[in-house]
């Protein structure tokens, strides 16, 4: 199990890290100081959200829309707070994390289905 589970974290904040890097340079942003609290906000919110969805599937009987829902809403307000806080160039930091958020979760679905 133990294996599987490290598997998924990096598997998860790899293409997390590509595709949120991969959004902001698509809308336009060139800020290397942004790109970096960007990188720095998923190495803090992703395995954190990976792993507690996981152990929370293992662990409980719940559907797991009941656990991704507040999990990602958790993420973008923290990644939101810290876009806002320390960003140089996020004129609507919720509303981009937001948006980055449901582009590298949808296209993680995608490929799933597609796997």
């Amino acid at each position: 199990m133990i294996p599987a589970l490290l598997t998924a974290l990096v598997i998860s904040l790899a293409l997390t890290l590509a595709l949120e890097t991969g959004f902001f340079l698509i809308i336009g942003k060139r800020n290397r100081k942004d790109l970096l609290l960007l990188l720095l906000v998923n190495v803090l919110t992703n395995p954190v959200v990976v792993l507690t969805y996981w152990l929370a599937v293992l662990y409980t009987e719940w559907n797991v829309v009941i656990i991704i829902i507040p999990l990602e809403v958790l993420a973008v307000l923290i990644e939101g707070h810290y876009y806002k806080k320390y960003g140089c160039d996020f004129k609507r930091p919720y509303l981009f994390s937001l948006a980055a958020n449901i582009f590298s979760y949808g296209t993680g679905l995608l490929i799933q289905l597609l796997i």
